[in-house]
This record gives C-alpha cells, sequence and structure tokens, in this order.
C-alpha cells in the first residue's frame, strides 16, 4: 500500500512514545518513576463530573453547533476579559477537540504550501508536526539557556523571510517552564506588525505560573489582538485532559474559517465535554487553586533536588510543570561501557538501568537537555530524582 508523502513526513510524539513504554514496564511489575507525559496527577473536580451527569440526564448528547454552545464561547469570552482585559465576544471563539486540535486547525486556516512558521526552540514537540501537516515548513530559532530561553528578537528578525506567515509563541513554556516576560511580548508583537505576521499564542498553561506575571501576548497592543490567535483549553487547568476541550480566540473572520474546516473535518466537539467545560469556567476555583499550590511546591523541590546532583544545572520553573535540566556533561560519557551519543540515548538507560523516564531533549530542538514533568507525587519525585543521581554518578 501506497501512503502520502505528508503523512509519511510526520514523526511520532516522542513524549507519548516515552510515557508508553514506561507503562508497558509498569504493567510488567517494574517500579517505574515516570517524569513522561504532561498530564495533572489530579482528578476533575467533582462539580465538573457532576455538571457532565446533568448535561447527559438532560439530554444534551446532540450536534451542538460547529464552534461549540453559545453559553461556553461566552463563558470563555469573559473568561480573558476579566483576566486579560481581553475583548471577546462569542464570535471570536471557536471550540474543538482540545489544544491540539484548536492548533491543527489555526494552521489549515493560515497557511498555503511552503508558508513558513517560526518555532521558538526549545519547543513543544508537535508544533513542527502540525505545521507541516499543514504543509508548511518549520523555521526554527534557537533560544538560549543563559537568557532565560526568553528569545532573542535579532535571531527571530533574521529569520524572517517573504514566505514567513507566522510565529509561535508558548508562554508558559512547554518545555523550559519559563514564563515570558512582557518586554520580550512586546518585541515580538512589534516584529509581527513590521512584517504582518500571525501571532499563535498558545496559553494552555496561563494558570499555572508561579513566577511573575503571565502576559497574554494579545494585551500588549491592539495591533497584536487583531493579529494574534489564543490557543487554550481545560486540559492542564481544570484537569480535565481526556475531556478533550480546547478553544481558538481570534479574529471573527478566522474563527469563520477554522469553524468551515472543523465543520467538515470532526463537526463539533463532545456535546457533554461542552457543558462540563461551561461549569468548569463558572464554578468555584478552590480546586484549581489548590492544585497551583501544589505544582508551585513541586516545582521547588525538583528544581532544588536536580541542582544538588553534581554536574547538572536547571533553572526554577516559572509556570507549567516541567523543568529542563542541561545534562550535557554526561554526554560523551561512558555507562558501564555503553558510551553516551545523545540525549535519546540517555533516556533510554536510564528508563532500562534506573526504571526512570524522562524525555530527551531532542524532541524539543534542544539536544544536552531532558525534560521532565513534576506533574506527579512528591514521594516519587524524591524517588526519581534520586535514582537519576545514582545513575550519573555512575558515568565515567
Amino acid at each position: 500500500m501506497k501512503f502520502s508523502k505528508k503523512a509519511m513526513g510526520i514523526s511520532p510524539s516522542p513524549t507519548l512514545g516515552i510515557d508508553t513504554l514506561s507503562k508497558e514496564m509498569k504493567a510488567q511489575g517494574k517500579d517505574v518513576v515516570s517524569f513522561g507525559v504532561g498530564e495533572p496527577d489530579f482528578d476533575t473536580p467533582m462539580y465538573i463530573k457532576e455538571a457532565a451527569k446533568a448535561a447527559i440526564d438532560q439530554g444534551y448528547t446532540k450536534y451542538t453547533p460547529v464552534p461549540g454552545i453559545m453559553e461556553l464561547r461566552k463563558a470563555i469570552a469573559t473568561y480573558y476579559r476579566e483576566t486579560y482585559g481581553l475583548d471577546y465576544k462569542a464570535e471570536n471563539v471557536v471550540v474543538s477537540n482540545g489544544a491540539k486540535h484548536s492548533l491543527y486547525n489555526t494552521f489549515q486556516a493560515i497557511l498555503d504550501p511552503g508558508d513558513e512558521v517560526i518555532i521558538i526552540s526549545p519547543y513543544w514537540v508537535t508544533y513542527p508536526e502540525l505545521v507541516k501537516m499543514a504543509s508548511g515548513v518549520p523555521v526554527i530559532v534557537d533560544a538560549k539557556e543563559e537568557n532565560a530561553f526568553q528569545p532573542d528578537i535579532c535571531s527571530i528578525e533574521a529569520a524572517i523571510t517573504s514566505k514567513t506567515r507566522a510565529i509561535i509563541v508558548n508562554n508558559p513554556s512547554n518545555p523550559c517552564g519559563n514564563v515570558y516576560t512582557r518586554k520580550t511580548l512586546e518585541e515580538i508583537a512589534q516584529l509581527a506588525r513590521k512584517y504582518d505576521l500571525v501571532i499563535v499564542s498558545d496559553e494552555i498553561y496561563d494558570v499555572l505560573c508561579y513566577q511573575g506575571k503571565m502576559t497574554s501576548i494579545a494585551s500588549v497592543s491592539d495591533d497584536a489582538k487583531d493579529r494574534t490567535v489564543i490557543i487554550n483549553g481545560m486540559s492542564k487547568s481544570f484537569a480535565m485532559t481526556g475531556w478533550r476541550m480546547g478553544y481558538t480566540l481570534s479574529k471573527p473572520e478566522l474563527a469563520k474559517v477554522m469553524t468551515n474546516y472543523q465543520s467538515h473535518g470532526s463537526s463539533n466537539p463532545s456535546s457533554i465535554s461542552q457543558y462540563a467545560a461551561l461549569a468548569a469556567l463558572q464554578g468555584p476555583k478552590n480546586d484549581m487553586k489548590q492544585m497551583v499550590t501544589t505544582f508551585a511546591k513541586r516545582a521547588k523541590l525538583i528544581y532544588e533536588l536536580l541542582n544538588e546532583i553534581p554536574g547538572v544545572t536547571c533553572a526554577m520553573p516559572e509556570g507549567a510543570f516541567y523543568v529542563f535540566p542541561n545534562i550535557k556533561y554526561a554526554i560523551g560519557k561512558n555507562y558501564h561501557g555503553i558510551k553516551i551519543e545523545n540525549s535519546v540515548q540517555f533516556a533510554e538507560l536510564l528508563l532500562k538501568e534506573k526504571l526512570v523516564a524522562v524525555v530527551p531533549g531532542s524532541a524539543f530542538g534542544a539536544e544536552g537537555y531532558i525534560r521532565l514533568s513534576y506533574a506527579i507525587s512528591e514521594e516519587n519525585i524524591k524517588k526519581g530524582i534520586g535514582r537519576i543521581k545514582d545513575f550519573l554518578s555512575e558515568l565515567n
């Protein structure tokens, strides 16, 4: 059977691959500590579950409008108005099957074959693949650890060509856990205005901000708002990963194009999940606040433990639930006669020998690093970091 060149050019998700392997090992009875996939280890709050049950009982199980029920779209617009002072209405909102689907819709709507999208590295693994799925070309611009992974504006501008159509902003960042400063966002917005670029702002971790202040790039100027597509969803903020609720906020004209595209691709997202999402946005936020407090505590713990390991450097995470330690000193060393050539081999050996699952930095466009999610218990954080320390102590 012949497969399309486009499909064959798409790589599998390394994060899901690591998670699958670690789960297989756990199923075999092995005591694996997984820092792999980014998923809150909290249950969905009960009031959200009850809203979903009520939706079923009340018969809200039919097709809904493609971009989502009006009440939910209004609630999303209200959230961004109250949180960031941005004037959005229901017509600006398209609800989709998770934030990944929202990103997919966005690139399908704005890209023609050969259009370029600037992606700041380290990046979330799926960005380049989504761009390629829309027949676009990913253009990678590195952000440096010594600059706290804040992107260099001159480097971004140097990468812009006549084919550049958009730039992706991921704030707070996966995998780095950093939060962009307002100055950085203003500079990106000015650059987007100068070259007439679409800003795709992935804000899925906006609630998970522990240091400084989370700023939506759409709030830095009227022009930035007009050219920004905000991507967000319910997965991280409300521990609703399996409910598949994502959304975009954009100009009505673009929202309409994405709605048309989605109408043929998947139709409306789950009706039941939409009513659950509505309850999440309108209900009490005590569970969410407790989750954020817990993640902030874990962030400090994992940061301190990693930086106690000789040779490892790691920045204090400011948001999301990831750390991105530098393990370059381990590359080229030997583990019981096996030479470690790169971060992939490092991660494979660590999982095999010490039963610790991490994601290699190369998956995020940053060789010599590994990503750890601290969406796990403090007990497992201590156990897992202890094993990593033991692993590194055995290198020569």
